[in-house]
Order: structure tokens, then sequence, then C-alpha cells
């Protein structure tokens, strides 16, 4: 979210409330309305005092606008101006909304409901059904694969994995879009959209999928939305309840409003026009969702009289940053274009954007993981660095490079934190020990807070190490060791907390779904970066046809992936990476091209200025240089193919064992077990996770191609120079029948 407490603020900026204008009750909580305003920049200060009428915040990325709608939402309950039960703030995910709930909490704002679109409509369906319809509200599924494919088969229709996802994300478009399976191809023709099967087709299987939830009594998620609106509109005494509930309104993110939504959220006003919405028409990035910026644009056309304030004054990223953003929208065009922001950084210089360029997409993975390696050695934290790409697809290339070089990563899109069993069964556990106190053995030896927990934590599988490999023991670990580092910033925060003291801040994250950072180096795709920040962004694979995607074809469809760019360059507080590599495989065709969405931007690409005031500058060329280079060099040339049945490998973990994951193996399984325990061993003694030495893949490589050389070894993918050096004669002498005798060079620093 935005504007982290480190960030530096201007001179104009009291840079957080004084202590004198907090509750002595509640520490942190500010003790007058007024003192809800200190630390608002003019621009957010005027949405924290427009509480009447309609208002619309056009928010920049990075410029605060979390911070300026709950600081309007504090200030207008703490003024007595709006009944905190009357307020309804919705958002788009659990993650943000349990974050606007704790932030309004620490302002004193507690009672206010913050919520997604589904939520809210969720409770009132599950209170109205019975008066509304009558009997039980029906089941709801989670997910509606299931029942898609079902359905599939009754239309006498095989689908694969992919073919259902497809097909089920194509039903969810047409019901927040409101078009009934008759309607469906008439609808993609409308919209220009790229169906992924015949329409009419999709549209029979629509019309089964439907026909099934009725005969199983049960709905999905737009059903919730779509059944409110049916029952607040059929249903004037309902609404009318509803409407006296909630009087006023506030929608984030509103740029992403569906037809849907836009539809609930008029059904909730009725005729009262006590509604303010932030968003920006920039970071429109989910068309293929149903979502448009158009409720955005046009809210001017609807309410005349409302208040507009922007937001441009940009808190997370340096100037550099910043200008590469702003350089990406000058060449937008398009409505979004139109009212596009132009950012100010607030932040001190720093570093240029760094280009690169790769001759392939493993020499890609390996450079931006040792760049990563760099940047936590020089002081940045693993949590606060992020590799972002296009599709999920691209991450494994990613995940083994990191692994390779050592460095701990988290991939974005887990089970949320605290429904996590081991983080439940740990806060149990501290609860326990709260309850008994001093009567607690486990607390024996264990005087302050943080001490305390991890003597508890202890006990349910955390150690001052964190184990080796990289599966569930290791995720379990990193679960844990976020507890013990929240104990350490609620202990800085609080001198003198207690267990109970830090139940009861445990308590009010959970119920607001706001999680403990776990450390690690997140991998995520662009769309699922959305909302974050991170002192370092990665953006990687930005060649013409991944960035914009190949199947963007419209003009439309292309600016929306220029806008998912610019929403990857904005993530990046300082330091910014953007790479591409001219082939997929080692030795391929260099037939690739840098990202036309660089143009003009990236250095030697036209006229704009490539920095932010700078003269000069230019792509660096990663992999022909050092280590990897060496083992580029020696890599086949070629397309990669299996040499099981010869066909052309295209995923990383195929091309890796140079087979296809199906092919049979010709493993020598003694070889893999004594590569497996000498693996496990040598971690064990350098104090590194397994995966640090060499992945499951790459000894199972190994254990298929059973090399008698260096050259034989440094050719497999996940090898390398740096660890043919490190472990090469140890891994030569077990293929070879021998014990190993641990003479590479023995830099573990370097592991």
């Amino acid at each position: 979210m935005d504007d982290a407490p480190h960030r530096p603020r201007p001179t104009w900026q009291h840079g957080g409330v004084t202590a004198a204008t907090h509750s002595p009750l509640f520490p942190g909580v500010p003790e007058t309305a007024d003192a809800v305003l200190d630390g608002l920049d003019p621009e957010q200060r005027e949405v924290a005092l427009a509480l009447r009428g309609p208002v619309c915040v056009l928010a920049g990325a990075g410029t605060g606008k979390t911070r300026a709608i709950t600081h309007r939402i504090a200030y207008g309950v703490r003024s007595g101006v709006l009944p905190p039960a009357s307020v309804l703030a919705v958002t788009f995910t659990n993650r943000a909304a349990g974050e606007m709930r704790g932030r309004l909490r620490q302002l004193g704002a507690g009672g206010v409901q913050a919520r997604t679109f589904h939520s809210a409509a969720l409770r009132q369906l599950q209170f109205f059904w019975p008066k509304a319809i009558g009997g039980p509200l029906p089941r709801l599924v989670e997910r509606k694969a299931p029942l898609v494919a079902e359905a599939a088969a009754r239309c006498r229709l095989r689908l694969d994995r992919n073919e259902l996802r497809d097909v089920t994300s194509e039903i969810e478009w047409a019901k927040v879009t409101q078009t009934v399976p008759a309607d469906y191809p008439a609808a993609v023709a409308r919209a220009r959209r790229e169906a992924p099967r015949d329409p009419a087709e999709t549209g029979k299987l629509y019309a089964m999928y439907e026909q099934l939830k009725g005969e199983r009594s049960v709905i999905d998620f737009e059903d919730v939305l779509l059944l409110t609106v049916g029952i607040l509109q059929d249903r004037p005494d309902i609404a009318e309840q509803v409407r006296r509930q909630y009087q006023h309104f506030v929608v984030d993110e509103y740029q992403d409003v569906s037809p849907l939504q836009q539809r609930l959220l008029e059904q909730w006003l009725g005729d009262r026009d006590s509604l303010c919405v932030v968003g920006d028409a920039s970071q429109t990035i989910y068309s293929f969702t149903g979502a448009t910026p158009d409720h955005l644009l046009d809210f001017r056309v609807r309410h005349p009289h409302a208040t507009v304030v922007k937001l441009v004054r940009d808190y997370r990223s340096t100037p550099q940053v910043v200008h590469l953003a702003n350089g990406l929208l000058d060449q937008a065009s398009g409505r979004a274009a139109d009212h596009r922001l132009e950012l100010v950084s607030q932040r001190e210089r720093g570093p240029e954007p760094v280009y690169t360029e790769y001759a392939d997409e493993p020499a890609e993975a390996e450079g931006t993981a040792r760049r990563v390696r760099d940047l936590i050695a020089a002081g940045v934290p693993a949590g606060e660095i992020a590799v972002l790409y296009r599709i999920n697809a691209q991450s494994e290339v990613y995940e083994q490079a990191l692994a390779d070089a050592g460095v701990p990563y988290q991939l974005r899109g887990a089970e949320r934190y605290f429904e996590r069993q081991e983080v439940r069964e740990a806060i149990a556990a501290l609860r326990g020990a709260a309850r008994f106190g001093a009567n607690d053995s486990i607390l024996d030896g264990a005087e302050d807070l943080p001490a305390q927990t991890r003597a508890v934590l202890s006990g349910h599988g955390w150690s001052t190490r964190p184990p080796a490999g990289s599966g569930a023991v290791r995720d379990r670990w990193e679960s844990l060791a976020a507890l013990a580092r929240l104990a350490d910033d609620f202990a800085a925060a609080r001198p003198g907390a207690t267990l109970a003291d830090l139940i009861a801040e445990l308590d009010e994250r959970t119920a607001a779904q706001h999680a403990p950072t776990v450390q690690g180096v997140t991998l995520a795709s662009l769309h699922a970066a959305k909302g974050l920040e991170w002192d370092a962004v990665f953006l990687v694979g930005l060649t013409d046809g991944m960035m914009p995607i190949t199947y963007a074809k419209t003009d439309e469809q292309i600016e929306e992936e220029r806008r998912l760019l610019y929403v990857g360059v904005t993530r990046a507080r300082v330091h910014l990476t953007l790479s591409w590599a001219l082939s997929r495989s080692p030795g391929g065709r260099p037939g690739r091209v840098p990202s036309r969405f660089l143009k003009g931007l990236r250095p030697g690409s036209g006229s704009r200025t490539a920095g932010y005031g700078a003269t000069g500058g230019g792509i660096e060329r990663g992999g022909d240089r050092g280590p990897a280079a060496a083992t580029a060099r020696r890599r086949p040339r070629g397309p990669v193919r299996c040499r099981v049945c010869g066909t052309t490998l295209t995923e990383a973990g195929a091309m890796k064992l140079l087979r296809c994951e199906d092919c049979p193996s010709d493993m020598d399984e003694g070889l893999y077990e004594r590569l497996h325990a000498w693996r496990d061993r040598r971690a064990r003694e350098l104090g590194q996770p397994a995966y640090c030495v060499f992945t499951e893949k790459t000894l199972m490589a190994i254990a298929e191609r059973v090399p008698a050389t260096r050259g034989e070894l440094v050719v497999i993918a996940g090898v390398g120079a740096r660890k043919l050096d490190r472990f090469g004669a140890d891994v030569l002498a077990l293929c070879a029948g021998e014990e190993p005798g641990h003479e590479g060079a023995e830099d573990e620093e370097d592991v």
C-alpha cells in the first residue's frame, strides 16, 4: 500500500503526529479530530476536509491515496460528521480492506466497515435472503472449475486444464458484464474480445453451467453480487433498510469497478450523493475481468458539482523512477491517457534505472539472480526486492536461478498468513504462555518479549537457523520467523510490552488480515504486484510478444499492456532494473527485440532523454563477461531438443533435464541417492539451504547424464562455472563411484 512510515516527508509536512496530539489512553491514536489532519500534504488535507457531497480523488501511484481516504474517514468520524456505523469503505482485495481497517483503528475510527464488494454483498445477502426469498441461502461454491468441467462433459466437450481455466474466466467475464449465455457470442464481438474458444460453443457451456448450479442449489461469487442487486431492486423495503444503515460510501481503486459492481453501488446509494471515489485511469489493468475506467472518467458527468482533487506528489519513488514512469505515459494514447497524471517525486535523487540485454532467458534469470544477491549483500533486505514478469509461466526459470544463487524467495499468491496451520498453532501456544505467565516452564530464563516469543516458537519448528531445502519445512520456518520479527518490532515500538499485549495485537491483525512480512525476494506477475511496493524491482522478459503480450491485438489492448508496465515501474522505490533476452534458449536465434514501450526511454532508442537529467549511459549487455558467459559459451547452439523423443523443449525444467517431463528417465538411481546425501551433508556443513548447493532438478540431470569430465558437467543447466569450481571435484568423484574429497574452492560466502 501507500506511504510507509519510513518514507521521507517534505519540509511542509509534520512527519507524523507529535506526542502531545495523541491520546494518553490509546498511544498512537490522535487525541482530537484536528490532530488527524497533522502530517497531510495540502492535497491530501483537501481530500480529508471534503466530507459533503460527491468527491472524486484522482490519485497517482505512490501519492498516498490510502492515507488520504483513511484520514478523511477518520476526520469525519472524529469530528462527528460521519457516524462510524453509517460508513462503508469498499475496496477490491481482502488485504487492502484489512489494511484499511487497521489504519482506521489506529486513527480512532474503528467502527467503520471496510470490506470488498463481495464480502459486503454476501453479508447483506445472508441477512436478507430468508426475508426476501425464504429458506436458507444456497451454498456458495468457492471453485467454479469442477462445475465447469462437468458442464463441459454434459456438452460432450473435452477440456484440458488450461482450456478449463480459460472457459471459467470467460464465464466470470460474462457475469460481471451482466451478459446472459444466449447473448455471450454477440457480447464478445461487441467488445472485440479474443475468445479462447468458439463463442457459440462457450455460450452453450455457460448455459449448462448455470443449469447445473440450479440443480445443485449452489451459487458462485458473481451470483452474490447479482442476487444482492436483484433483491435491492425488487424489494424497496429492504433497499431502504440498507440505505438507512449505510449513508456514506468510499470506493478505492474505482478504475477497476465492473458494470455489475457499479450497479450494486448505485443500489446502495439510491438517490443520495455521499460518495467518495479514488482511482487512477493509468492503472486500469483488469479489463479482461470486466473492469473499466469509464465510471471514474465519467464521474464528473454524473456528478457535475463533485469536488475533484488530484494527488500527484509521489512519496514512493525517486525522481529517476518517476521520470521513467511519466515517460511511459507520455507515449500513451486513448481515453485513459487523456486523463493521465504527471507525477512529481518528493524523494531525494537515486540511481538511474538499469537496462540490461541478455543473450537468452536462462542468462537473464542468472544475471537477475546475481544482481539480487549483490543488492542483498549491499544491505537491501530480501523482502524489499521483487522480480516481476508478465505471466506466471515465467517464474520457474527465476525460481531456479534464485535457488542456485542461494537467495530465498516467495511466490506471490500463497495461502493467507493467519490461516496457515503453523501460524494458528503458534498463536495458540503464545496465548497459553501468556495465560500461565511465570508459571510456564517454557519461559524460564526468557526475560523480554522477543525472548519469550522465541522460546514458545522453538517448540513449534522455529530455530535460530533456517532449515535446509525450500519445501514445506522451510515455508513453516519462514511463517514462524515472521512472528518472531513481529515480536521484535512490537517490543521496539512498545517498550515493556508483555505476551498478553502481543496476543492482543495478533488478534487485531488476524481480524484485519494484516500479516507480517515473510522475508524473501518476491516473485510475482505484474498483475499480482498491483498495490505493492519494494525498494528494488526487476522487470524481466520485456520483449515484444511478452510486453505487450502477443495476443494484445487492438489499440485498447496494447495500451492496457503499457499501463501494466507503468504499474510495474511504479512499484519501485529506489532501484529499478529492466531486462530482456534476445532468444528463449541458449544458442537460439536472437530474433527478439526489446519492448516497443521502451523506445525513446532506454538509451540509444530515440530522442527522449533516457534518464532523469541523464546525458549519456547505455544498455548493459548481460552474460558477455564472467562465469555465466563461460557457461553460456559451452552450451550447445540451436533449439534444445528432448534426448528421448526429439521434441523441441520450451519449459525450463525440461530444458534442464534435456527431456520432456513425461519421457522415461534413464537416471542412475544409486548415483542420485549418493548425490542427494552428499548435497544435504554439504549444505549442513556450509549452513545453507540444500538448494543453494544444487536443486533437485540439477541432481536429477547429473544422475541421468553421469558426466565424466568438467566440460560435460558444466553444460548441465544449474551447474555453471562458479559451482563447477566449488563442487565439481566432489560431483565427478561421485559419478565415478568414488568418495568425494572436498577439493573445490572453499569460499563459503560465494555459495
